[in-house]
């Protein structure tokens, strides 16, 4: 849906309205199926990393959740902030890179659907949508970070949520996680269209896909995505 603005357009979902500049990535595929496996208690104290147009951000805190949400982008954290304010929700947002924005605080789910795409060195695109999907050679450049820092972060009991592409692998996803003291599980999968960068990027991704999930030869056509828990002992 168009706005009368100029590079502005509106976006409805699940009862909530989200105004998107052309300056702010939209939501897709991976972060409308995020926001749909995302569960909290009224109450409960939410960290989103990445937030965007706020997507996540706001609909957990129609829920009921206290919620931070955070942003490298000083226009990402406008929208989130406009957004919040449109759906009639209070939304904390900072600008900073992962948790520099909450140095201190603890949380009952640290939620994010990062920049995953593998990238060749040296050829990262530096336009809004490649540098949207950009996740360093392997794909885990952020996630890496995020997944290090959520014990710290996390109250006992506490829950790290994330999306991550079949060629990412659910093995290692696991791996990393048990590494950082954290219990892994999945908590849904689904089967997406591969992504349209993704086809720039096959060579690279088949030479880094630890569990051979993308055909040797063939050309994919879909891809499975996967939201995977980490869950702090209580």
């Amino acid at each position: 849906m168009e706005s009368s603005e100029a590079g502005v357009h509106l976006f409805a979902w699940r009862g909530c309205m989200f105004r998107i500049s052309d300056r702010v990535q939209p939501p897709k595929a991976g972060s409308l199926f995020f926001c749909e496996h995302l569960a909290v208690r009224p109450g409960e104290r939410v960290l989103e990393i990445g937030s965007g147009v706020g997507l996540a951000a706001v609909v957990l805190a129609k829920a009921g959740a206290s919620v931070v949400a955070t942003d490298v982008v000083p226009e990402a954290v406008d929208a989130i902030r406009t957004n919040a304010l449109l759906n009639g929700v209070s939304v904390d947002a900072r600008l900073g890179d992962c948790y520099a924005p909450v140095a201190g605080g603890r949380f009952d789910l640290i939620c994010t659907n990062p920049p995953q795409m593998p990238t060749p060195p040296n050829r990262a695109r530096r336009d809004a949508g490649a540098a949207a999907d950009n996740g360093g050679v392997d794909g885990w450049e952020i996630l890496d970070r995020v997944i290090a820092g959520a014990p710290g972060h996390l109250v006992p009991g506490g829950r790290l949520a994330f999306t991550i592409f079949a060629f990412l692998g659910k093995k290692t996803a696991f791996a990393k996680l048990e590494a950082a003291g954290l219990q892994p599980s999945i908590v849904a999968s689904e089967t997406q269209p591969f992504p349209r960068i993704g086809y720039e990027r096959l060579e690279h991704i088949r030479s880094v896909d630890p569990e051979g999930t993308v055909p040797a030869t063939d050309t994919p056509s879909t891809v499975e995505r996967f939201v995977i828990q980490g869950t702090l002992p209580s």
